[in-house]
């Protein structure tokens, strides 16, 4: 279907709630979705996917501008997406995602150090492969007992058992010859 023959069916019954429709898009996707509201203005589709399957699968909510449509086709009319009483929210389901959600961005947020320099988000990122570390202003703690201070060399490994000590300092003096080879002598 041409580019002019879409934008004059855009505009058309196709595009009505409903509709049940077969989706090429611009970045090579395929997949099959019914029409839950389309927007003119914005030209943005609100799709409802897995529309086909029975009435208590999950059904995934999509939203595409209309202009990243390849192609498509009208595969029928489907019953409506927006009858309350066959809309149902497992909002337990959504209140366990949000705070899982929460605590992992808390979780992501506490391995940034506040501060300091990219080379220290560096070493720092390095040490949390292999080992569990936390970030104490900006002080590396390495397993709650081996500390890391400015300027983050194998000389300002502190603490910890002298087994730990080095193996803190082995992966500060890998990492460091890699950040220089890297970006030609931090």
């Amino acid at each position: 279907m041409s580019t002019a023959a879409m934008e004059a069916q855009f505009h058309g019954e196709e595009f009505a709630v409903g509709c049940v429709l077969s989706i090429k898009t611009t970045l090579g996707e395929e997949f099959q979705a019914q029409v839950i509201a389309f927007d003119r203005p914005s030209n943005l589709l609100i799709l409802q996917e897995g529309a086909k399957s029975g009435g208590g699968a999950r059904k995934d909510i999509r939203l595409i501008k209309a202009n990243y449509i390849k192609e498509f086709s009208y595969l029928g009319q489907g019953d409506d997406p927006l009858d309350v009483k066959r809309c149902f929210l497992d909002l337990n389901s959504l209140q366990a995602r949000e705070e899982s959600a929460i605590r992992q961005a808390e979780a992501d947020a506490e391995r940034i150090g506040v501060g300091v320099t990219p080379e220290a988000q560096s070493l720092f990122d390095a040490l949390s492969k292999t080992l569990p570390v936390r970030w104490d202003k900006s002080t590396i703690v390495v397993m709650n007992e081996v500390r890391v201070s400015s300027p983050y060399l194998p000389e300002s490994v502190l603490g910890g058992t002298p087994a730990a000590n080095d193996r803190v300092r082995k992966v500060l003096e890998f990492e460091k010859k890699r950040l220089q080879s890297r970006y030609g002598g931090l």
